[in-house]
């Protein structure tokens, strides 16, 4: 059982990092966040706010949180850089230290800030992204040493990807068909991996794939795969209906030798079910994450309406009209509060080392659904001018569907609750 009472204030590092944030989503995020969207396409790798970003210190800052002081040869952290409004130089950027208090909590924050000016900008965000979770859970320490060291170069962005998802394998992760054999000391890959975040620009992608599709989940290996590795090739970009800031691609195997170095935790680690365990244990700390950037394009949505009716409507007036919009405003709010609390409360429990599966998977099956309602009654609120492009009640729309689909879908979120409530495994986490 949880203890009763779990702290909601924002300490100086959570405060610091929001302020840090929401003058990075005002005066960059949003506008090439929307700026994408009109383009249909992603900033290329290049563009000037992945340098920019990398000088204010803010890559420094994400990698840092998985590298150990004493990984840097003795390089101190650094502070909030003074470029950056907000940053008052006195607090340690969060993640910059080997132990952050309320690191998950601290998380939380600053996802639904940048969410909140633009997730697909957020996801965007140059560092080792969702491969860090499979790392660390998995890895050894040289490896984590080896593959995160990359990010220590702060004067050219770099991003790393995770590869999981497969056609016919999203969810349901145990139907993985990418194969692996054993040559010698190497390992041969082939499949495709689909819908993979920052994949064609990632300097090496972890990449899932089984040693006997007939084993399940017991089969299942992890590597480390570079770019540039023959056998190894980018297949698409995807044109997408929201987040089209995002980069998301797929990525082909085709006869790709791998050293057996780069197989994550090395060979005993996949004795039993404990490559499928590795897998499917981040989600845990994943999915409060894809819960709280789905509250934060929702709070999006729910401040565009709310500004929109202060500006054109005369809501002082006893019309029915205005009372039923006064219900929806009211009604956003109250939800959008429920789903940030869920995910404070998985959050809450991974800090304290709490088991918090049941958890992270209702932070993630709640924000969806909550948000696409907040999103859905903001259109409705603001009628015809909802659609228009010169609003972006409707960008905030396409943008929030994913959500329900990728870190397991919503209907795959309550199988897993389900099953973790009656003692049952589960193939899909």
């Amino acid at each position: 059982m949880i203890p009763a009472m779990i702290d909601l204030t924002l300490d100086p590092a959570m405060e610091t990092s929001r302020e840090m944030i929401k003058w990075l989503g005002k005066e960059k995020l949003r506008p090439i966040g929307i700026e994408c969207d009109r383009n249909e396409a992603p900033p290329p790798p290049d563009h000037p706010f992945f340098k920019e970003f990398m000088d204010m210190g803010l890559g420094a800052a994400m990698s840092r949180e998985f590298l150990k002081p004493e990984d840097k040869d003795g390089e101190k952290p650094k502070a909030p850089s003074a470029a950056v409004p907000g940053a008052t130089g006195t607090t340690s950027h969060p993640g910059v230290e080997k132990k952050v208090k309320n690191a998950a909590r601290l998380r939380m924050i600053i996802l639904e800030e940048a969410a909140y000016w633009d997730h697909g900008m957020a996801a965007s965000f140059p560092g080792p992204g969702l491969a860090t979770p499979p790392i660390m859970s998995m890895g050894t320490d040289e490896q984590k040493k080896r593959f995160l060291a990359t990010y220590e170069d702060q004067t050219t962005p770099k991003w790393g990807a995770f590869g999981l998802t497969e056609a016919g394998a999203g969810s349901d992760v145990a139907a993985i068909k990418t194969t692996c054999r054993k040559d010698g000391k190497e390992w041969i890959l082939n499949g495709e991996k689909v819908f993979i975040t920052n994949g064609a620009r990632a300097e090496w992608t972890v990449v899932f794939a089984t040693i006997d599709k007939t084993k399940g989940r017991e089969g299942h290996r992890a590597f480390m795969v570079e770019k540039g590795r023959p056998g190894f090739r980018v297949g698409k970009i995807e044109k997408k209906m929201g987040i089209r800031s995002s980069e998301t691609a797929s990525l082909v195997l085709e006869d790709c030798r791998v050293p057996e170095e780069n197989l994550l935790g090395g060979e005993g680690y996949y004795q039993g079910k404990a490559g499928f365990k590795g897998a499917m244990g981040f989600f845990d700390l994943t999915r409060p994450g894809v819960g709280i950037l789905a509250i934060g394009v929702g709070r999006a949505a729910y401040e565009h309406a709310r500004d929109f009716v202060k500006e054109n409507y005369m809501t002082g007036r006893p019309l029915p009209r205005y009372r039923k919009i006064q219900e929806k405003l009211n009604h956003m709010r109250r939800r959008l509060d429920v789903g940030r609390l869920l995910c404070w409360k998985a959050s809450w429990m991974a800090d304290h080392g709490k088991p918090n599966n049941v958890e992270a998977s209702t932070a993630k099956a709640s924000c969806a659904p909550i948000s696409l309602e907040v999103t859905r009654m903001g259109l409705e609120i603001m009628a015809d001018a909802g659609v228009r492009q010169d609003y972006l009640a409707e960008k905030f729309f396409r943008d929030i569907k994913i959500f329900d689909i990728f870190e397991g879908t919503g209907q795959v979120q309550r199988i897993v609750i389900a099953k973790r409530l009656l003692g049952l495994p589960s193939s899909q986490g």
